[in-house]
């Protein structure tokens, strides 16, 4: 992990929203411990799956900050991001935009049991310019 950390990025699956997100909790331990801004994102397909959905980002900005609003922050800096578009480019892309030093983010999708790490996760792993925490 990097000696200073200045800014976390977390990306939220919020299609699983009613499950447990451990790697929220650590991000905000890390957030808080290192006195960091916690960036918490999700990402939005490129067509919307559901139909009744007119403006997808507006949509899951409401829904991400209901999140928010139920797994409260505390203390801690946080600036909810959407984006649209595959998730394992979006996380990626927005680290480098933004300078993360690092992004702690879930192993898998949950209903993924075959697998030890997620195809997303592994990607950021991959190709993040910065640490990547995976959480179990």
């Amino acid at each position: 992990m990097p000696t200073q950390v200045s800014r976390i990025l977390c990306p939220i699956n919020l299609r699983h929203a009613q499950l447990a997100h451990p790697a929220y909790a650590e991000a905000l331990r890390l957030a808080h411990w290192h006195g960091a801004e916690l960036i918490v994102m999700t990402v939005t397909p490129e067509i919307e799956r559901n139909l009744n959905i007119r403006d997808s980002e507006a949509f899951w900005m409401d829904e991400l900050k209901r999140f928010l609003k139920d797994n409260p922050p505390g203390d801690v800096a946080v600036r909810p991001v959407v984006r649209k578009g595959a998730a394992h480019r979006q996380i990626v892309k927005l680290a480098v935009a933004e300078k993360v030093d690092l992004i702690v983010m879930d192993s898998a999708n949950p209903r993924i049991q075959d697998y030890l790490l997620g195809t997303t996760a592994s990607h950021v792993a991959s190709h993040a310019p910065c640490t990547v925490m995976i959480v179990r």
